[in-house]
This record gives C-alpha cells, sequence and structure tokens, in this order.
C-alpha cells in the first residue's frame, strides 16, 4: 500500500510537470480558434481561386468579429481530385525529393516550380488572417516505394513508414513509427517545411480514431522544434475520452465527434459529447466538435455528397452556435462564403454570443440538468457573470423553467438575451420560457448591485 501511494504521488507531480512544460504551445490558442474551412463547401479539390474567393469574404464580413483562420482541407496534392472518388486510389500526389507533399500547381498555380504554399500564406497573411491546412498522418506510400531520402538526416522513406499502419478510407499514407529516430527525423522535416511555408494551423487527420500515441507525440515534438507557433488539431474523432490527459499534453484542439453534418441527429448527439468531455480542456486545449456545416455545401457535387443549402433550420443553427460557444468548441465553418445567405451572417457575426466562445477566461461550459426535453447550460464569465444555454431537444414546443439555486445564484439577477440582444426583467427566483422543436435561448445573467 505504501509503494502505491508513493507510486499515486509520483504520478500527480509528473502530470504537475507536464502541465508546466505545456503553458508554451497552449499559448498557441488561448481561445478556442475561430475560422474557415474548405472541406464542407469543396471536399477534396478547393482550388486557389475558391480559397482566396473565401478568404476575401472572410476578411471584409467575419474578420472584425474574430474569425480569422483560412483552412485548406484535405488531399490538396492531388492535381486531379475533381476526377475521382476521395479516397484517392491511384492518385499521383505532387512531392518534393524528400519524399513530402507539394500542392498540386494544376489547381494552386502560386505553388509552382516547388514554392509550395509560401505565396498562398504570404496572401492570406496580407489579409490579416492566418493559414492552415490539412494533412493526413503519417508518409506518402509514393515515396516509400521511391524510397526516398529524408532531408537532413540519413535515414530514407523505408525507414520511418509502418507499412502494416494505413487509414481505412484514404489511400495515400503510410504510417510513420514515431518511436524511431527515423520517424522523427521525417515529422521534423515536415513541420521544418510548413513554417517555412507561414502555415499557422495544421489539421491532422487520422489520428484520434483510432488513436495513436507515437505519431501524436512524434508531431508535437516536430512543431516544437520548428521555430513557428502552429496550432495542431487531431481528427476525427470520436476521440477516446481516456486519452484526454494525453491529448491535453500534445496538442491544441481535438475532435470529440465523426464528421458532423447538417443534421438535427447530428447536433443532439453533440450534447451528449459535450456532457462527456465537459471537464476536459482549457486555454490553449479545445475539444471540438467539428466543423460548422451552415450556407451552401458540396459545391458542384464534389466528394462531399449532393450540393445543397444546410438542411438545419434557423432554431437548430441557433442551438448549435449556442452549445458550441458555452462549451467552448473551435468554431470552424464549413460552407462557402461567398454565397452565405443574410440570415446566416447574421447568426456568426453576433458579437455578444462570440463572445461567450472567445471568453478570456477558458471555462469550460458545465451541463446543469434536465428538464423533459429540455437541457440547461452553465458557463463562468470573466467579468463575474454566468451564460446560460437552455435547449430544446425535443420535436415539440416546451416550457423550461431556470433556478437561480440552479446556478448558485440567490439574489436578483439581471439578464440579457444575447441572441436578440436584449436586456430582461430582472430575475428573482427563477426564469421561465417556451422553447421551440430544437431551439435554443442564450442568457448572460449577473447578479445586481443591492
Amino acid at each position: 500500500m505504501k509503494s502505491q501511494h508513493s507510486i499515486a504521488i509520483l504520478l500527480f507531480f509528473l502530470a504537475i510537470s507536464a502541465r508546466a512544460e505545456n503553458a508554451d504551445f497552449w499559448k498557441f490558442a488561448p481561445t478556442p480558434p475561430m475560422g474557415w474551412n474548405s472541406y464542407d463547401a469543396y471536399g477534396s479539390s478547393v482550388t486557389e481561386a475558391e480559397l482566396i474567393a473565401n478568404a476575401a469574404v472572410m476578411k471584409e464580413k467575419l474578420l472584425p468579429h474574430g474569425w480569422n483562420v483560412c483552412v485548406v482541407d484535405y488531399r490538396w496534392s492531388d492535381s486531379a481530385a475533381i476526377k475521382h472518388s476521395k479516397d484517392g486510389i491511384g492518385s499521383q500526389l505532387e512531392m518534393d525529393t524528400y519524399g513530402r507533399l507539394l500542392p498540386a500547381s494544376s489547381r494552386f498555380p502560386s505553388a509552382a516550380d516547388g514554392r509550395g504554399f509560401k505565396s498562398l500564406a504570404d496572401r492570406i497573411h496580407a489579409m490579416g488572417l492566418k493559414f492552415g491546412i490539412h494533412v493526413m498522418r503519417g508518409i506518402p506510400r509514393q515515396a516509400v516505394t521511391q524510397n526516398t531520402p529524408i532531408e537532413g538526416s540519413t535515414f530514407h522513406a523505408v525507414d520511418a513508414a509502418k507499412t502494416n499502419s494505413t487509414c481505412g478510407w484514404c489511400k495515400d499514407m503510410y504510417g510513420v513509427d514515431g518511436k524511431s529516430a527515423a520517424g522523427q527525423a521525417y515529422y521534423d522535416s515536415l513541420f521544418q517545411l510548413y513554417a517555412s511555408w507561414g502555415v499557422d494551423f495544421v489539421k491532422v487527420d487520422d489520428l484520434s480514431s483510432p488513436y495513436s500515441d507515437p505519431e501524436i507525440e512524434a508531431i508535437r515534438k516536430a512543431i516544437d522544434k520548428c521555430g513557428r507557433a502552429i496550432v495542431f488539431s487531431t481528427s476525427p474523432g470520436e476521440t477516446p475520452l481516456k486519452k484526454s490527459d494525453h491529448l491535453e499534453a500534445h496538442a491544441n484542439m481535438w475532435r470529440i465527434s465523426g464528421d458532423f453534418w447538417d443534421t438535427w441527429k447530428d447536433i443532439n448527439h453533440t450534447f451528449d459529447l459535450a456532457e462527456r468531455w465537459q471537464s476536459v480542456g482549457g486555454p490553449g486545449r479545445w475539444p471540438d466538435s467539428d466543423m460548422i456545416p451552415f450556407g451552401k455545401l458540396s459545391i458542384g457535387n464534389r466528394s462531399v455528397g449532393k450540393e445543397r443549402l444546410s438542411k438545419l433550420t434557423r432554431d437548430e443553427a441557433q442551438t448549435l452556435m449556442s452549445l458550441w460557444s458555452l462549451m467552448p468548441s473551435p468554431l470552424m465553418l464549413g460552407g462557402n462564403l461567398v454565397e452565405y445567405p443574410p440570415d446566416t451572417l447574421s447568426l456568426i457575426t453576433n458579437d455578444e454570443v462570440i463572445s461567450v466562445n472567445q471568453d478570456a477566461l477558458g471555462e469550460k461550459g458545465k451541463f446543469i440538468k434536465k428538464e423533459g426535453t429540455a437541457d440547461i447550460w452553465s458557463k463562468k464569465l470573466s467579468d463575474g457573470s454566468k451564460a446560460v444555454g437552455l435547449f430544446n431537444r425535443g420535436d415539440q414546443p416546451t416550457k423550461v423553467t431556470l433556478s437561480l439555486n440552479d446556478l448558485g445564484m440567490k439574489n436578483s439577477c439581471k439578464a440579457r438575451d444575447l441572441w436578440s440582444r436584449q436586456d430582461l426583467d430582472s430575475i428573482k427566483n427563477e426564469y421561465t420560457c417556451i422553447l421551440q422543436p430544437h431551439g435554443a435561448q442564450l442568457l448572460k445573467i449577473q447578479v445586481e448591485h443591492q
């Protein structure tokens, strides 16, 4: 028993030490990242022109409200992506002599002659935005076939690759042996390249489900060595909750869900995931509920389904933004910004709602109680107030009552409806409202001065 007690104490202090060491990369994302990702609109075939058009909308209409990350998603190295299925079978990818993928110059003209994403990143930065990319974990299969050298080392691709470690839905890559010197050398060379391009955000796919501990650790080390503050996002979920300590020690954000789309079923499931993860994360490390599928999706029937406007109702979209803000989750828009309807823009430019997500305290939202089909959530804010979300997960209108006792508040409180941006009557003991099916109300509640 004494031995077990000593081990427990040692593990406790090791955990504290690990948190102290992590403080530097936690500073890369003090609040949840906010931006736009190309995948929901363009699948595996976004072009430079399409990216720039969306970035221009972000600069003009969204940057003033905090949206500032522009991400090129999925298989940007494939010149023929528009012509075949998204799994990449039979694709020849653009690659340098060191086995590192390069942007397809047919889709990204500024990348010609081996320039990579440097010119595009410079253009995005000139708009006041940050530049991000999506990559698959591992090393290209074609690099292994050619046995390319690994820059800055005596190793070659075959030394780093784990050919029995593959992705079930994308055939581009083999896994990398994150525990080996060769595997670390490959990831080091990769992130040195990304740093030279000016990348600010990297979403690494096929890391979280199944969970790839050694590669996550190798990527963390490579980012720390590269000399640039690159936010590290792992994908996709559902990420196992038992890995939460490991995630907080190595990543800035991680997917808690599988791919999220424009259905109430996906939103409803996120409530359960959010409750599961409510005690994990904080400034610099954020559980991620995936991209926000608003606006026009799958332009031209690309690799993510039929072209359509988001099927979410206004109430459902408002519920999504309220829950994502309370958790808080990173906010990554997914539809084509160029075609966003005005009512959608109004949802994502409500500064009072966004301020809940971006609150400097970085407190996690907490599930308070269930009342019939209604859920109540609360989150402490840095000014001493509380944000409170009232949600109807049912298919019929419902009455919901919030008691101040539920929030640990006893005095009379002033309240503000953040969606209508209107002050409400003072709350003495409790507050009651009617919520529409799949609807929400997001309040800011503060004790009145006596």
